[in-house]
């Protein structure tokens, strides 16, 4: 459903991102993951059509330069790290925003649009929180309510950039078991992810960044070694393996 091609992604004369290639099928979970200023976010906002890039994005076989804004905002739909979150909006009203790419221009929402910003709310437990003016949320309250207009959108691809970040330990948990179960409808999810534990126990396919250059790829197991994290974090970590996933913990150095 997405895929890059020799993808580079520079500011002036520094390239954050080099040469990145890769294909997330439907339905699949690929992580960026990397040390801070590795070019994750970068390399997801080119995904989005955020930043210029040199090479090429596809999107479900075709090349994104060639799609309107309307029609790229049909097929992916992006979660910030710090997204435009207007304070005097309430929740339902910023939800369904997450629709404007299906509504004409001049026109106005219709059922259908009413209906899949009300699945959302449903989704991430925020149908209290309807009314609820956004500037009166908690981080991770508004975390939620931003990954609940990209599912409003319906796009067949989500990237997420840094998903977890304000959630407390249950949230976390019920966004990812979330995103993780809406791949059975097909849906091809992008994130970049800090946290290397949970994106071992949730990503199919890890991609580790550093200096924008792509240095491992492969499953969990295969990329999120000691060695690895070592070189590119500059961290001492034990790596344990089993059936439930990779779970990388730190090691005190004395």
């Amino acid at each position: 459903m997405i895929e890059t091609r020799d993808l580079w992604v520079r500011f002036g004369p520094v390239a954050a991102v080099r040469e990145l290639s890769f294909r997330a099928e439907p339905g699949g979970w690929t992580a960026l993951i990397g040390p801070n200023g590795a070019g994750k976010t970068s390399a997801l906002r080119a995904l989005a059509g955020l930043a210029a890039y040199d090479g090429s994005v596809f999107l479900d076989g075709r090349d994104a330069r060639r799609l309107g804004r309307r029609a790229v905002a049909r097929l992916v739909a992006f979660v910030p790290q710090k997204p435009e979150t207007p304070p005097a909006l309430t929740v339902a009203e910023y939800v369904l925003l997450g629709r404007t790419p299906h509504i004409p221009y001049l026109g106005g929402e219709g059922r259908r649009d009413r209906e899949a910003a009300s699945d959302a709310l449903r989704r991430l437990e925020l149908e209290e929180f309807a009314e609820r003016r956004l500037g009166s949320l908690s981080g991770g309250e508004l975390q939620r309510v931003v990954l609940a207009r990209a599912l409003a959108q319906e796009a067949p691809v989500l990237l997420l950039d840094e998903p977890t970040t304000a959630l407390d330990l249950g949230r976390q948990q019920l966004v990812l078991e979330l995103v993780d179960a809406l791949r059975g409808d097909g849906l091809t999810v992008v994130t970049t992810m800090h946290d290397l534990t949970l994106a071992g126990q949730y990503a199919e396919h890890l991609i580790l960044l550093d200096g924008g250059s792509v240095v491992a790829e492969g499953m969990a197991a295969e990329v999120l070694s000691a060695p690895n994290v070592a070189a590119h974090y500059g961290a001492n970590v034990r790596v344990v393996k089993d059936e439930a996933g990779v779970f990388v913990v730190p090691v005190r150095t004395r």
